[in-house]
């Protein structure tokens, strides 16, 4: 054979080899894929409250295609996804009745919770109801809350998704602020009042990506995200207050949970 042919059998041979090697780790990124379990916990940040378009079949839950662990799946498609987050659940609510779903086979999980602990709801309601020095102390009193009570709720809830799913990995996603500040914007909320509540979802966050960390998961900020969208920015991703549909308030729109919550998970995932 000539060295020519030689060099040239050497090629297609090495050609063949990476060809198959290719095929092989395809044929592997597959089979991983294939045997992907996703769960998706939390509240109402998670289950798409505010997105629209609900399952009627989730109940008072109100969980959507819309919402951010949806979107996600429809991307990705892992071979079994868990949808059991629920509007208006607190730590104790995922603890009782989310997570059944969780097992050795879990790769990844992802959960919003803190808030309703936290009294996100009446927060909301005193500040919009009540005088700015009673905002501002109804959101300290929430403040304290976080830094006294809600870490051991974490805890218990962080310790039982690692109980049950030793290997999955763990995102745990943060709240936005709500407001832009330092401009014109028909609210009924007072600058001070504004800035009192951003504070509160800053301090919030810190709280959880703390004990996120301690457990050895991964926190996912969306405040960055909602930066320039928040109510009052003139494109707001997220509901102000709606007397006609009081739940949806304070909570993403669709473009919120695809803009702002589906890119902070998928960049963590």
């Amino acid at each position: 054979m000539s060295k020519r042919m030689s060099r040239f059998a050497a090629l297609t041979s090495s050609l063949v080899l990476a060809a198959g090697a290719a095929l092989f780790g395809a044929g592997q990124a597959a089979a991983a894929q294939a045997d992907f379990g996703y769960v998706a916990l939390g509240d109402s940040y998670s289950s798409g409250v505010g997105a629209g378009n609900y399952d009627s079949g989730s109940g008072d839950c109100k969980r959507t295609a819309r919402a951010y662990p949806a979107l996600w799946a429809a991307a990705h498609a892992p071979q079994t996804f868990s949808f059991t987050a629920c509007s208006g659940a607190r730590t104790g609510d995922v603890l009782a009745g989310q997570l059944g779903p969780l097992n050795s086979g879990t790769d990844l999980v992802s959960i919003t919770i803190g808030g309703n602990d936290a009294g996100f709801s009446d927060v909301m309601t005193t500040c919009v109801l009540q005088s700015e020095s009673t905002c501002v102390n109804r959101v300290n009193q929430a403040k304290a809350y976080v830094d006294s009570t809600l870490p051991g709720r974490l805890d218990q809830v962080y310790d039982s998704i690692r109980g049950r799913a030793s290997g999955a990995k763990v995102v745990v996603l943060g709240y936005p602020r709500f407001y832009k500040l330092n401009g014109t914007c028909a609210t009924g909320l007072t600058e001070g009042e504004r800035s009192a509540i951003n504070g509160a979802a800053d301090h919030l966050n810190a709280a959880i990506a703390k004990r996120a960390a301690d457990h050895g998961f991964t926190f996912a900020s969306v405040a960055g995200a909602f930066t320039g969208h928040e109510i009052c920015s003139g494109n707001a991703w997220l509901h102000s207050v709606n007397w006609l549909n009081i739940g949806e308030s304070y909570h993403p729109t669709a473009a919120g949970q695809s803009g702002g919550y589906l890119p902070a998970f998928t960049s963590k995932a």
